[in-house]
């Protein structure tokens, strides 16, 4: 009971942190980018944390959500309400499809599948010009007055607050799977495969299911990038480095396989980012990403599984 007053607490005061800076300044959209990063690393860790499948392709799921949605507004008129649950549903079936003839490899052959797929749709968004605008890219169409309806606001308040329900609502979906039948399941697989098998679990059918949801919550996510940004082509949204590369990264330096590590990796390596990049970028070309990546480096050197494991351990010395 104390916990749940203690989170309670705690949501109450980020729920407030927008009404104390700028509602247009760049703290604030620092702020909502981290909750959307936080919400996306929740969905790969069903099937990176849970079932240790270690993707490099989750941008695949993002960039078609937010494809999906932007192409249906601009074409139809639909609402990216109505836009979200295309897109999830768009790569949550995209999700499937890969499991199918992924879901026997292991390690690192899996996470080059998976990266390679993301790839394909990434050639594939820069040559169908007459459907996502090639390296131009694409505009969401502004609407004057449009307001909640259309998802589009003058303050990056609301923003804020759409973020935060989406980390909420993959927060609590990664909590009930990891509770439920499927999350031992995923964690048998996790542990042996051969062994998960003889004791009667369908590894096949499990991969597959996880895929699907972990899937369907990024491409939910990318269709909320694609209205917070407005503008995005497909080296931004299917990229590597900056989608699928740093999902993953956010997970394990925060804790995998845990509730609380993605948000806590965002919450860590978000602003970190920013601070090095506002305050060594007139130092020489690449010094804050070299101090990022050392500060990175120490991290796993210390505590191999994430900064909570760090924070438990030091409680229990201190």
């Amino acid at each position: 009971m104390k916990r749940q007053y203690l989170l309670a607490a705690l949501l109450a005061v980020v729920c407030a942190v927008p009404w104390t800076i700028s509602e247009n300044g760049y703290m604030l959209r620092v702020l909502t980018l981290m909750l959307l990063f936080a919400a996306m690393a929740q969905a790969w860790n069903i099937v990176g944390g849970l079932a240790n499948q270690i993707s490099l392709g989750h941008a695949a799921f993002f960039g078609l959500g937010a494809y999906t949605s932007t192409i249906l507004l601009i074409r139809f008129g639909l609402s990216p309400w109505l836009g979200i649950v295309a897109g999830m549903v768009v790569a949550g079936a995209a999700g499937a499809l890969l499991s199918l003839p992924t879901m026997r490899l292991k390690g690192h052959y899996f996470a080059l599948a998976t990266l390679a797929f993301a790839e394909v749709l990434r050639s594939i968004g820069n040559t169908w010009t007459s459907v996502t605008g090639g390296p131009v890219g694409i505009s969401v169409p502004l609407v004057p007055d449009a307001g909640i309806a259309l998802m589009q606001f003058s303050s990056a308040r609301p923003y804020f607050y759409v973020m935060l329900a989406a980390l909420l609502v993959c927060t609590a979906v990664y909590w009930k799977i990891s509770n439920s039948r499927l999350g031992y399941a995923l964690r048998a697989v996790k542990a042996n495969v051969d062994s998960a098998e003889v004791i009667g679990i369908n590894t096949s059918r499990t991969k597959m299911l996880a895929a699907t949801i972990s899937a369907a919550l990024m491409g939910g996510c990318g269709v909320l990038y694609a209205q917070f940004n407005f503008f995005f082509d497909p080296d931004s949204v299917f990229s590597l480095v900056s989608i699928s590369v740093r999902v993953a990264l956010i997970c394990i330096i925060g804790g995998i396989g845990t509730v609380a590590g993605p948000i806590i990796g965002a919450c860590f390596l978000l602003p970190l980012e920013e601070v090095f990049n506002a305050t060594l970028s007139g130092v020489g070309a690449g010094v804050s990403q070299l101090a990022f990546g050392l500060i990175l480096i120490i991290i796993i050197l210390l505590e191999p599984r994430g900064l909570q494991a760090l924070y438990q351990r030091l409680v229990k010395k201190l």
